[in-house]
């Protein structure tokens, strides 16, 4: 099972709705072990298909708050998220797409993520409409390394007895306040509309180029469009006293890959480890919380415009199969009434000819029948369902079974009734003998008494 990750990027807020579009968005493929088929940049319409497609969403589209969720699921809940983030937004929260975060915090409090709903239709429709079935979408910044706290250790100063509860609430006050920050730049920023703001296109090298910032401090996130030159005063302005743990992402495709460019891009952020886009994508994989959630969610069954383009020509074979199937039924059956009506315009031929005084016509055949069995029984000619008939046959079928082992015939309704005398070992082989004498035999398993009828 193959995996494309995608890195989108963020949303201009001076871009209308009307004027959105994707530029070419870094990717790599990934099989099902997690190794690297492809990696590159290309526009939405030529990314590889997979099967399963992961977005990672930019840090400065999402808000990401940290609160208590009432224990509601389904339509219940979705109605209650704006209620409970709707202080900490400042455009409408019914404008936005609200998702909650699988896992909870130490305290009972999960993380619920906003992001404008329009935008995130945006992207998830064009991807769907691309062919893109399986698809989930993750915060980039719940797939960066997480920093770890490392909190000074206390002067060597004597405490007074009473004052140790006072110095363990200090302790951990400080502690929360400095907890630790992880800091990532995530290249240069992406336009969503080139055409319309053509001052993005700075070279990457100069101070003023614009570079995607995400700060992640515990389960919040913030992003931002910060210049190279001051990427570095940004962090620690937000940091703080806070440890920080700094990253820039590389092997990022269609960034600058000269040393220089390199350079310019790791002195944004002086100290910052290398993040590779290969790991980062890997780290998405194993990211839980998928912003695809409510009237987003993955439904397999439900058929867009995307699946029923491609399974256009298979509807219309099927449909052609179908059409040619009915109108073959029907020809074969106008065929097939042509043909008995033939065969019944004959047959009634041959017996109005063979007995011109018929004046009612039902059943050619069996009129045939019961005329023909007539003659014979007026020639004096013994019909095949006779005593006399079924009992020569029976004689001549009883094989191995002694003629005086029947106890009883009775004739009645043109059809024997033969019965044997009580511990008569009648063969299995008498079926077979009255066969070929054309005679049909059953056994009544109660009695044992046997039916024999003329077999034509």
């Amino acid at each position: 099972m193959s995996t494309l990750i995608v890195l989108m990027p963020p949303r201009d807020p001076a871009v209308h709705s009307q004027e959105w579009q994707l530029p070419e968005l870094p990717f790599v493929l990934l099989d099902k072990t997690g190794h690297t088929q492809r990696a590159g940049r290309a526009a939405l319409g030529l990314l590889p298909k997979a099967s399963a497609t992961v977005l990672l969403i930019a840090a400065r589209d999402l808000l990401m708050v940290s609160t208590t969720v009432p224990p509601l699921k389904g339509p219940r809940l979705r109605q209650a998220l704006p209620n409970v983030v709707e202080d900490h937004l400042i455009q409408d929260p019914q404008t936005c797409h609200l998702a909650l975060d699988p896992a909870r915090q130490a305290d009972g409090r999960q993380t619920v993520a906003a992001v404008d709903r329009g935008w995130f239709r945006f992207i998830v429709e064009g991807f769907t409409g691309a062919g893109h079935r399986n698809l989930r979408a993750v915060p980039v910044a719940r797939c960066l390394p997480l920093a770890q706290s490392v909190v000074a250790p206390a002067a060597a100063e004597p405490v007074i007895a009473g004052e140790q509860g006072d110095a363990d609430t200090d302790t951990a006050a400080e502690a929360a306040q400095r907890e630790a920050v992880t800091a990532c730049v995530l290249g240069h920023v992406m336009a969503t509309a080139p055409a319309l703001l053509p001052d993005m296109a700075v070279a990457p090298t100069t101070p003023t180029a614009l570079l995607e910032l995400a700060i992640v401090r515990g389960t919040a996130a913030e992003g931002f469009a910060v210049p190279a030159a001051s990427v570095a005063a940004t962090v620690a302005a937000l940091a703080g006293d806070a440890d920080v743990a700094r990253y820039v992402l590389t092997g990022l495709p269609g960034e600058p890959t000269s040393a220089a460019d390199k350079a310019a891009l790791a002195a944004a952020l002086p100290g910052a480890q290398p993040l590779s886009f290969e790991t980062l994508a890997k780290r998405a994989l194993a990211c839980k919380f998928d912003l695809c959630q409510f009237e987003f969610a993955a439904q397999p069954w439900r058929l867009d415009r995307a699946t029923l383009r491609r399974l256009r020509v298979p509807i219309v074979l099927v449909v052609a199969s179908l059409v040619v199937a009915i109108i073959g039924a029907n020809v074969q059956w106008l065929m097939l009434a042509r043909q008995r009506d033939a065969m019944n315009t004959q047959m009634t031929e041959l017996l109005l000819n063979a007995f011109p005084k018929t004046t009612v016509v039902l059943d050619p055949a069996g009129q045939m029948a019961r005329q023909l069995s007539q003659l014979r029984v007026a020639a004096g000619e013994p019909s095949p369902d006779d005593f006399l008939a079924l009992a020569d046959g029976v004689a001549r079928s009883l094989g191995p079974v002694p003629a005086n082992a029947i106890a009883a015939l009775d004739y009645h309704d043109r059809r024997l009734d033969v019965t044997f005398k009580p511990g008569v070992n009648v063969d299995s082989g008498l079926t077979q003998r009255l066969a070929r004498n054309g005679l049909t035999g059953t056994q009544d398993s109660s009695s044992g008494k046997w039916t024999i009828r003329s077999a034509s």
